[in-house]
């Protein structure tokens, strides 16, 4: 079934007629209503499926009271399918799903931030060579033709508010300074949970049609463990899931809010892990960054029971840096850090999608002594050349995607 509403801006008689349609990908007209809203019920439906997207057409037309041709249309793309939580899993289409993938940015050598057509068909040729099923419009929402392209190809997509950097202690934790609380009247406030309000209805209104967003994102990295926090949330979550009730929500979870400080994490239905185990802790010990990261994800499995994405994990890598041994900065360090990674999430039965940070290096302010020229995690550079972890990436992927095929 579709259910469907539509809004006008010029009905002046109550005589006005609108008609819908629903077409599908051969041109034929598989169901028709009349009414500003209803429901539209398919025989023999075709899910939109991820690898296996189909496509119906939605034709919406507008008819004067005194007119027989169409005052006004408009064509919306439409996909069917579901997506639940189910106890520790999600489920698109009644079947578990594992997210492989990337956190990524719009960014390109000579167009930096702005959208280019060529660059994006070439990502998702490089996301398709890779394996990878999925990504995250990490920190805020892609153009849509990003969504359209996703939509025609069964790329699946977590979507992002453009609501990040609300954390005071991350850049006072790496100074060593104390910092004024994040939430609060003098930092963020009720204005700025309005504005976060206010983004959040824009996303969802912009991008709600498209099949291929399967969740939405409220924030990334906030500062999670301050008890203001939930008073801060809460709100927010209860829009989201008034706006839209089909999708599960999330936040991109930040280290210092651990499953034990984190005050906000039973408002969400999905847990989205960053961490950077063998990087920015345990750097360059990878078995003590095995340890520690298994018995956190079990420490947050054994509390919360949701299913966990790590939607950020990876390490800064020099193109063509190689030595003997597993030294950071080098492609064979990342390679082995990824490696370890991976070998922990197969041990534990709630994560159920990895998001390596970064798809390719992108450029940062270099006023800061941890960004020198950009930000290095990227398993391709800037103009999309390769490092080692890709292949590396690509064979697990491939296999995890053979495996869930047989």
């Amino acid at each position: 079934m579709v259910e469907y509403q539509v809004t006008t801006t010029q009905l002046s008689s109550s005589n006005n007629k609108v008609k819908v349609a629903l077409v599908d990908e051969a041109g034929v007209t598989v169901a028709e209503a009349e009414g500003a809203q209803g429901t539209l019920t398919i025989d023999s439906v075709q899910l939109w499926q991820p690898g296996a997207a189909y496509l119906y057409q939605l034709h919406v037309r507008l008819f004067s009271s005194t007119d027989s041709i169409a005052a006004d249309e408009y064509k919306v793309n439409v996909g069917i399918r579901t997506v639940k939580v189910v106890g520790r899993q999600i489920h698109i289409n009644e079947k578990p799903f594992y997210f492989t993938g990337f956190g990524k940015h719009e960014d390109y050598p000579v167009r930096g931030k702005g959208h280019d057509a060529a660059f994006m068909v070439h990502d998702y040729q490089l996301l398709k060579w890779m394996g990878a099923n999925s990504f995250r419009t990490s920190h805020y929402p892609y153009d849509e033709a990003w969504l359209d392209y996703a939509d025609r190809h069964g790329v699946v997509v977590i979507n992002e508010t453009p609501a990040v950097g609300m954390n005071l202690a991350i850049m006072a934790g790496w100074h060593g300074k104390a910092h004024k609380p994040t939430f609060s009247p003098d930092t963020c406030s009720d204005v700025t949970r309005k504005n976060h309000e206010h983004a959040l209805r824009e996303l969802i209104q912009r991008d709600k049609n498209h099949p291929c967003v399967v969740m939405w994102v409220i924030a990334n990295e906030p500062s999670s463990h301050e008890e203001t926090s939930r008073q801060y949330f809460e709100p927010l979550t209860v829009l989201a899931r008034k706006l839209d009730p089909t999708r599960p929500i999330g936040y991109a979870n930040e280290k210092q809010a651990g499953p034990k400080e984190d005050k906000i994490i039973d408002l969400f239905d999905v847990i989205c892990l960053n961490r950077y185990y063998g990087w920015y802790i345990f750097t360059g010990d990878l078995a003590g960054a095995e340890k520690g990261l298994e018995a956190e994800l079990r420490e947050w499995e054994a509390m919360y029971g949701k299913p966990i994405i790590m939607t950020e994990y990876g390490a800064d890598t020099l193109a063509g840096l190689h030595t003997v041994g597993d030294v950071p900065w080098t492609e064979d360090y990342q390679v082995a850090l990824l490696e370890m990674t991976h070998r922990v999430f197969d041990r534990i039965e709630s994560v159920v999608g990895e998001h390596v940070w970064n798809f390719a290096d992108f450029q940062t302010p270099t006023d800061f002594i941890l960004r020198i020229d950009g930000n290095k995690k990227g398993v391709f550079t800037r103009d999309r050349k390769p490092k080692a972890a890709a292949r590396t990436l690509r064979k697990r992927w491939l296999d995890l995607q053979n495996r869930a095929s047989s």
